[in-house]
Parts: structure tokens; sequence; C-alpha cells
């Protein structure tokens, strides 16, 4: 069943075309993300469908009688009203319900009106309504109830905004970017509550194991082209390779085709025939498919780093603390030359304090900072670039100077390390206040990497940035030959980058984990599964000692897969190596590492699911 048609739409700023003659539609059921460069128009093609804005051309027509939803990138919430009383709020279907029946329980006289809300109070579920946002609101970790909207940050009112939204239960669900401003656990019970949920999505994320996890469609916006992928992201990076292939082909014979036309038409006597025309108007064609160039340029990131001392970072016993919140106790560690350190936890538990007293622009309550004295770090924040009234993009760049330092004693002018960063000349000169979310992250990115720093610290670096600019951020950050940390909450941007974590555990617990974000993920599990297999075991220890004096035995059959899984496992694990030492590859383009990307994930996923069996084995063998 169709739900939504967008026909045609075309939207532009001035001689900006950001699409035209945009064309698809929605059924029930899909789960559909849209795949496309920043500055491309994405959010607007959202706003179009929502209503929030219209097109040039064309039409939305969506079917009648149906709810839409639509989770913005910065919500409009009113600042007077508590987190509770903006749930009810809303133009809510349930507390409609509600209200109807509360006005029935008044007049219990009108015993046909008392029993039609009853049974829409039964048909609904609305008995139950109370504790559906209780547990929305708290999982997306608003546990203040009566914390007044102006009180709360940015992310908190973008995470209310998506509790009103699955709150709803809307026939179309549309959202724009909804794993900015959620931590990695609330990201994982998203993706299962849509697993869940029998929601029509439709969607713009930059987060890749979100899409494979979430989307059953993919729709991408190249070149004013829409290219649709009848599956997950995994699929859409293979389905992908094998379109521009096909089109690099198409594009060689059509060369070869002009080549031949020209000679004809270099040949042809000034007075021409109609079917010589003809063959002119066919040869023009010819000639733009011949000398199309794809606008597919990369970031390009080079770096003139300054090297590295002996001593980079030392952190002597550090504690910090806000009032009874405690945020380090004691942390003790030194940094070594090419660490690459991850950090998640809950939102609250530290993470960007902690990385405010590293770079000392916080104090801590107790211990010693030492800083090397040839560091010079990098500090991405989530601030972004400060506002400027009336600044150009050219102008940020030049605040660091006309020229910029690369390496061997080369330089770079403004201008061309902007176009780089796929600014080209004629957006140099735009104001920075008319540029995408995403655009101006990767401006400020630029203005934080043309410093040189050999320390560099990245505060959810990855988000508003197209999956375009992430492939090369990540391949630059694997060649980075100084100290990085970061934080984010891109699950398949840390498992390529990161060598081990700092887990904020909150009350001042920090975890040092030797691994990946997934590593991780794998390890608690094994956690969880043994102490649930302890309590099975106790539970059942006595009830089983009289009919089995042999427990914690493994049969045959299981002793076979057990040693086999250690075997595979081992081979996995140096698989998985080689996969990672093959993304330092200077040379590989972004193609290959989409695919190695996709080769990554399935053995990382193998891993963990051999990984779960062992542990499973294990449990009894020790049992």
């Amino acid at each position: 069943m169709n739900l939504l048609t967008v026909e045609n739409i075309s939207k532009s700023y001035g001689e900006l075309v950001l699409f035209s003659d945009i064309s698809f539609g929605i059924n029930k059921d899909q789960k559909i993300a849209l795949i496309a460069k920043n500055g491309s128009g994405k959010t607007s093609i959202l706003n179009i469908m929502s209503g929030k804005d219209t097109s040039e051309t064309g039409q939305v027509n969506v079917r009648k009688g149906i709810k839409i939803s639509y989770l913005e990138q910065e919500p409009n919430l009113d600042p007077n009203l508590t987190v509770e009383e903006t749930i009810f709020a809303t133009d809510n279907e349930i507390l409609k319900i509600i209200a109807a029946y509360e006005k029935a329980v008044e007049n219990p006289e009108d015993t046909v009106q008392y029993q039609k809300a009853f049974e829409a109070m039964e048909r609904h579920h609305a008995w139950d309504f109370e504790t559906q946002y209780k547990q929305i609101l708290f999982k997306l970790q608003l546990t203040k109830l009566d914390a007044k909207v102006s009180s709360l940050s940015g992310g908190q009112k973008k995470r209310l905004a998506l509790a009103n939204a699955l709150l709803n239960k809307p026939d179309l669900l549309i959202l724009d970017e909804p794993t900015n401003h959620l931590d990695l656990e609330m990201i994982e019970w998203l993706e299962a509550y849509f697993a869940k949920e029998n929601i029509t999505l439709f969607m713009v994320t930059h987060d890749r194991y979100f899409l494979d996890r979430v989307c059953n469609e993919i729709i991408e916006l190249d070149n004013n082209q829409l290219y649709t992928y009848k599956g997950n992201y995994s699929y859409y990076l293979n389905e992908k390779e094998g379109r521009m292939e096909r089109e690099a082909v198409e594009q060689q014979k059509s060369k070869m085709l002009y080549k031949k036309e020209l000679e004809w038409i270099r040949r042809q006597p000034k007075a021409r025939t109609t079917k010589s025309k003809s063959r002119i108007d066919d040869f023009n064609e010819i000639k733009q498919r011949a000398h199309q160039r794809r606008k597919e340029h990369e970031v390009q990131l080079e770096l003139n780093m300054e090297r590295l001392g002996s001593k980079i970072l030392e952190l002597h016993n550090i504690s910090k603390s806000y009032g009874d919140k405690v945020i380090l106790n004691k942390f003790d560690y030194n940094f070594t030359k090419g660490e690459r350190i991850g950090i998640i936890g809950q939102n609250g538990t530290g993470k960007s304090t902690f990385l405010n007293i590293i770079t000392q622009q916080e104090k801590v309550d107790g211990g010693k900072v030492v800083v090397g004295d040839t560091l010079k770090f990098g500090y991405y924040t989530q601030r972004g670039i400060p506002d400027k009234e009336g600044q150009k993009v050219i102008d940020v760049i030049r605040e660091f100077g006309d020229y910029i330092p690369l390496l061997k004693g080369r330089q770079i002018s403004a201008q061309q390390l902007l176009e780089r960063f796929l600014f080209d000349r004629k957006k140099q000169y735009d104001f920075v206040e008319k540029l995408s979310g995403g655009e101006r992250k990767r401006l400020y990115l630029c203005t934080v990497l043309i410093q040189n720093p050999n320390f560099l610290i990245l505060d959810e670096p990855t988000n508003d940035l197209d999956i375009v600019t992430l492939n090369v951020l990540e391949n630059f950050l694997l060649d980075f030959p100084g100290c990085l940390i970061v934080v984010s909450h891109d699950r398949y941007f840390m498992d390529k980058i990161v060598d081990h974590l700092f887990v904020f555990k909150g009350n001042g617990i920090i975890e040092d984990f030797p691994g990946n974000y997934t590593d991780y993920r794998v390890y608690e599990s094994s956690k969880v599964e043994e102490e649930r297999e302890n309590k099975s075991t106790a539970g059942e220890k006595q009830e089983k000692n009289w009919r089995d004096t042999s427990g914690g035995k493994l049969s045959y059959n299981e002793q076979k897969e057990y040693k086999q899984l250690e075997k595979d496992i081992q081979k996995l694990e140096e698989q998985k190596e080689t996969l990672q030492n093959r993304f330092t590859d200077p040379d590989l383009t972004g193609d290959q590492i989409n695919q190695l990307s996709v080769q990554l994930k399935e053995v990382s996923d193998a891993i963990e699911t051999k990984t779960e069996r062992w542990f499973e084995l294990s449990s009894i063998l020790e049992g």
C-alpha cells in the first residue's frame, strides 16, 4: 500500500540548484534511507515531504487518513513546558482517547458514551500509555519529567522530540539524523525498537551500522539522479560498486563513439541533408555523455605534523567532581606514541569533561596533568565554528594565513585547501551561515587539521558528515601517525579507527578495554551470558545432582565443536587483523575502502557469533 508519493520536486537557492525533478514513492512497511553528499538538499527533501517547506515544481501526494511524524534536526519545542507536559501537548491520538474516557467518567449517567470510551481505551491499549511514555523517556535518559524544556541541552531536546515521534505511533515516520545526540546504548535500543514495531520509516542518517540493521532499502541522490537499492547498507555498497564499473565502461564507449563521429563531422560539407542534421543532433548527445565528469571529488587530507617527543601526556591520579557527581577518581594514565583510543559511555558520565581536562580547558580537583613540550593538540569539539556575522567560507581559512604549510616544505593557498575539502571557488564566497550542517562541520574539521596537530581529539566528529567524507576521514585517521582520541556514537567509525577503549561507567569508574566497540559488546554479552548460566546452574544444581553425576561434561559432538570453534576464531582474528592492516594502504580508492569495510563487518560478525557459542560450551565444560 502506497503511503506517500513524491513527484518531480525541485529546490534551488538563487543560482544554486540542490535537486530538480526528483520522484519516488514510499510503501507500507518500507524502511528507506536517503543517502547523498552534504549540501545536496537531503533535509530540504524531508521538509518538503513533511509539509514544512514547498517545492518549486511537482507535488507530494499523501494517502488520505495516514498519520505522519517528522523528527527534525533542530526540533521546535515550547520552552515553557516541562518534559512531561510536552508529551501531553502533542496531537497524539491516544491522548484524545484518554481525554474522552476521563470526560465519560465524569458523566456516568451517559452509559453509551462511557461504553464507547471504555472500548476505545481497550482497543488502543491506552491504559498503558503512562508506562509507555515513561519507559521511552527513561531509555532516552530524560528522567526529570518536571524539567523545563528551556533548561534542556540541544541533545536532550532532540531526544524529547524523538520520544514524541515514537509515542505518536505514526503510519510514516520521517527522521533527520535520528542517532545524533544518542549514546551507543540508546542507538542499540532504537534499533531493537524499530525491529519490533511495525513502523514505515524514511530517514537521513550517516550511521552505517544503523543503516545496515534497520533499513531494507537505500535511495541514493547522486548528481541529481536517484538510484534505488533494495537492501541494507552492505547490499548498497556492493551494488553501487557494480553500477560505478558499468558507468565507467559506458563512458569509455561514449568516448570512442565520440571520436568516430567527430571524424565524420569534420568530413561533412557545409550544405547538409536532413539525415545529416539528425546525426549531428545525435553527435551532440554523444559529446555530452563522453565529456561528462562525475563530481566525485574526495577530501584530500595532508598534515605537516609536529614531531612527538618521548614525553607526550601524563595523567597522575586526577580527580574531578561536580558536587556529589564524581567524574574522575584518581585516574592514572601515560599516553604513548600512536595511541588510538575510543571513549564510550552514557551521556553525562563525563566524556567531554575528560577531554577538556586533558586539553587544560578545565582544572582538576586533585592530581596532575603533565603535557610534553612537543605536544600540539587538535581539538574538534561539538561546539563547531563560532558564529561571526557576515563571515565567508574563505575568511574562516584565511584567519590561519593565506598559505598553509604541507609536508616536505610544500605549501598550499587557502583557496586550494578549501577545494580539497569540497568547497569550489564559488562556494568559498558563500556566507558561513548559509552552509548546511554537514558543510559547516566539514569546514570546522578543515580548521582543526590545518593547524598540523600531533595529538588529535575528536568529540563526535561524525555528526552531520556525509558517508563519502566519513570514508575519507577514516582513511586519513588510519594513516595519522600521532595520538588520537575519539568520542563517537558511530560504531562503524569506532570499529575501524580505535585500538582500545576508555569505557566511562559513571561514578568515576573508567575501564580500559583492549579492543574496539564490537569486541567490547561481545565481551559484555559473554559476561551477561555467563552470569545467566551461573544463576541457572546454581538453581538447578541440587535438582540435577541425584540424576546426573557427570555434570560439566560435553558430549562427543560438542567436544569436537568446541575444539573447532577455537581454531575458527583464531583464523577469523588473523583475517580481521589482515583486513585492518589493508586499510593503511594510502592508494586505496573509496570503493575499495567500502568493500574492505563490508568484509571487515562480516568477519567481525562471524567472530561475535562463534565466540558466543564458545562461551556457551565453555560454561558447560567448567560447570
